[in-house]
């Protein structure tokens, strides 16, 4: 058995030698043969946040609304060769967060550096967000009222009181 040395360069190499050969079975297919494609198939791939405190940037502009997307196994395996990671574990989460992060406000070049200078409450939220929308499938999280202990479910993407 043969042991390579992954490094970020040649993770794509590596991902491209060992994916299964789906070209060379689509070429194969006959157009005929294949079923009608539906446009939507009710996979929701992005969701909305707002977060609780904002992530102010370098001219002062507080940014709340986002959106986040869901991870790809890519997306899981990419932190572990990352060299930050490797030194700091605990910095997998801020890697991994700006893999997913489509759009911050106006800024839709999400990278790690931005993630770095968010409040902890906001990052602590993006990892629950991540968590619930990765494993979950929603964003909504069962709660109770502390005055009447009444059960009721929040939406946690940012919707305000009242609006559905």
């Amino acid at each position: 058995m043969r042991r390579r040395t992954v490094t970020a360069g040649n993770l794509d190499e590596i991902l491209q030698a060992t994916a299964p050969a789906q070209a060379s079975e689509q070429a194969a297919a006959t157009p005929a043969a294949a079923p009608p494609r539906r446009e939507n198939q009710g996979l929701r791939t992005e969701f909305e946040f707002e977060l609780p405190r904002g992530y102010v940037d370098d001219e002062g502009t507080v940014h709340r609304h986002g959106s986040m997307r869901l991870a790809t196994a890519r997306d899981e395996l990419r932190p572990q060769i990352d060299l930050r990671v490797k030194e700091n574990p605990a910095y997998l989460s801020v890697v991994l967060l700006s893999q997913v992060i489509t759009r911050l406000g106006n800024i839709t070049d999400v990278h790690a550096g931005i993630v770095e200078r968010m409040y902890a409450t906001d990052v602590a939220f993006l990892q629950d967000f991540y968590r619930r929308v990765n494993s979950e499938g929603h964003t909504r999280a069962a709660v109770t009222c502390p005055h009447c202990e009444g059960g009721f479910e929040v939406d946690l993407s940012g919707g305000r009181l009242g609006e559905s």
